[in-house]
């Protein structure tokens, strides 16, 4: 309940549902229902002052906006790269997570300040019903959007969206929080709806680690460990490959690069270490999920030193 779910556009689709118009359907649609659960509970904030409702209106915006990427993603990322961009526009992606990193920490700023000013300068919280209301507007939402996923992802078995399903089941227990600062503001305690407020605060915090922590790794070109491992266990199973030298990936939108050197019999013509490579190219292509272009280049030394500047290079480049 309080360790955050991945905010990365990466996480939240899979091939299963990239390739389902149902799947990427119930994807958006459940996107428009949390916003306007968002819309709902921010006008009730402004007619009530509730602090423990601002707080979830924050956190359902922030995670309707961290879907944002993945919007940018399918919509420019499939633009033909050209002479200027020779990669294409996935990196549009990565531009889109820093406004929306700098978004969600101003937002959480705001709500922190204002739970704390009314935790010093106490203040009635009028239209309860309405505060109630909202948060079970709130939690309708999430689970209408949970089991909406769940169902979808089970469907079309896309793992993504069902994992998405059940963070979303667990969000709306959030928007149950506010129920608690109502119903302490209703019995007099007035600390009671800032205090949730805060509680709330907490776990938009939580939120921004995780989104700024996988910004960060992405401008950085970080990936999995567990990728790198089975492409060089997929190249050395490779008949004709003697050793991995290097294997070198990279995020671009939701689609993987990469770029391998592997060590081949120095006695190989250029015909057969070229055929070397097209067969690792092709073995990496299939057993490292959403890789869709691959460099191999082929070192003929038995022992390579990868700082010889002189040591010749046989490459295969595939764009799939």
């Amino acid at each position: 309940m309080v360790t955050p779910h991945s905010h990365e556009a990466i996480d939240k689709v899979d091939s299963a549902m990239e390739t389902s118009k149902e799947g990427m359907r119930t994807l958006w649609l459940s996107l428009g229902i949390l916003g306007l659960t968002t819309v709902i509970q921010a006008a009730v904030f402004a007619l009530s002052g509730s602090v423990a409702l601002l707080g979830d209106t924050i956190h359902n915006a922030a995670d309707a906006l961290t879907a944002i990427p993945l919007g940018i993603a399918f919509v420019l990322g499939r633009r033909v790269a050209n002479r200027r961009y020779t990669y294409g526009y996935g990196r549009a992606e990565d531009l889109a997570g820093i406004a929306i990193v700098l978004t969600i920490a101003a937002s959480s700023a705001l709500a922190a300040y204002t739970a704390v000013d009314r935790l010093l300068n106490p203040q009635p919280v009028t239209h309860l019903w309405a505060v109630a209301a909202a948060a079970i507007v709130g939690f309708t939402g999430n689970e209408w959007v949970a089991h909406s996923r769940i169902r979808t992802g089970r469907k079309i078995g896309s793992a993504a969206l069902v994992a998405d399903g059940l963070h979303a089941r667990t969000d709306g227990l959030t928007s149950l929080a506010v129920l608690l600062g109502a119903g302490g503001a209703a019995i007099g305690w007035n600390w009671a709806d800032p205090v949730v407020g805060l509680l709330i605060t907490a776990a938009i915090l939580l939120v921004l680690k995780d989104a700024a922590r996988e910004v960060y790794r992405r401008l950085m070109d970080s990936v999995d460990p567990a990728l790198v491992d089975t492409a060089e266990h997929t190249l050395t199973a490779v008949p004709g490959v003697l050793h991995v030298q290097d294997v070198q990936m990279r995020w671009i939108g939701h689609t993987l690069r990469a770029e391998v050197a592997i060590v081949t019999d120095p006695d190989l013509t250029v015909r057969d270490a070229h055929a070397i490579t097209v067969e690792a190219e092709h073995a990496l292509i299939h057993a490292v999920p959403r890789l869709t272009a691959a460099t191999i280049h082929a070192n003929p030394h038995a022992k390579a030193d990868s700082t010889d500047p002189h040591a010749p290079l046989v490459h295969h480049r595939h764009a799939a």
